[in-house]
């Protein structure tokens, strides 16, 4: 027969030991311990509310202490809300942080606008310091040049780079590389389309990028247009004497 004074010993234990591990459960010890000596105060109240919300303490605590350590001052609530809403926080507050280190102004609510909006945010700050430079046509779109014909008949087949750098005000609901990509190559079409002489281009390329950069290709898309450089122009097939003698043909016939 069991001693009583043993068995109560056990559930004496047992109920030590579950109240141990509710304690730690709710209450990262840990974790608060770190968050204390880090200089981000959160109460233990808050810790607790998080658990019972259902969010990891460790995903709000870390990148406010990431954020703390850079020297920004972020609201613990703003950034369970964004955890809460699906966003990627850690990723936010690093993007905050490189911004703040290149003297960018980026403001938490656009920062979490634009992951929400599924922009990886951090390469938008990282591009708004290192502009990044884009080949015009895409040559993986199965076309590698812009072809155009002159006024004087002559087919010119160009290759443009466009140095482009993120816009973060513009980043939610602006379009994207591809949109930039169709406007330089329609802006090269038209410039060669109303040069007099192809001789004139084949001269001068430049004369295409200052006429396609004056027209503002960058309006309403997610990027600013810092420059737009022809890389190669070559000539191609003489279209307006192929015109002429296909329509002599036809007459002769």
């Amino acid at each position: 027969m069991i001693d009583p004074s043993v068995l109560w010993l056990g559930i004496g234990v047992f109920i030590v030991v579950l109240l141990l591990i509710v304690f730690t459960y709710f209450i990262p010890v840990r974790l608060w311990i770190e968050a204390q000596f880090a200089g981000v105060h959160v109460p233990i109240s808050t810790l607790v509310g998080m658990r019972l919300r259902n969010v990891p303490p460790a995903k709000i605590v870390l990148p406010q202490i990431t954020a703390t350590k850079a020297g920004l001052d972020l609201d613990l609530e703003e950034i369970e809300a964004h955890y809460l809403a699906k966003g990627n926080v850690q990723l936010v507050v690093n993007a905050l942080v490189s911004a703040s280190k290149a003297g960018i102004e980026l403001p938490f609510a656009r920062a979490a606008a634009i992951d929400l909006a599924g922009r990886n945010v951090l390469e938008a700050v990282k591009m708004r310091v290192t502009p990044k430079v884009i080949d015009c046509p895409d040559p993986t779109k199965g076309r590698s040049t812009i072809d155009a014909v002159a006024m004087d008949g002559i087919q010119l087949k160009a290759k443009a780079r466009v140095t482009v750098r993120a816009n973060l005000e513009r980043l939610v609901g602006g379009a994207g590389e591809e949109t930039i990509i169709a406007r330089v190559g329609e802006g090269i079409v038209s410039a060669i389309g109303s040069s007099e002489n192809h001789k004139l281009v084949l001269e001068n390329p430049d004369v295409i990028s200052k006429s396609v950069i004056r027209k503002g290709l960058d309006s309403g898309t997610a990027f600013e247009i810092l420059s737009i450089d022809i890389a190669d122009v070559d000539v191609g097939d003489n279209i307006g004497a192929k015109l002429q003698s296909d329509q002599a043909e036809a007459d002769k016939r």
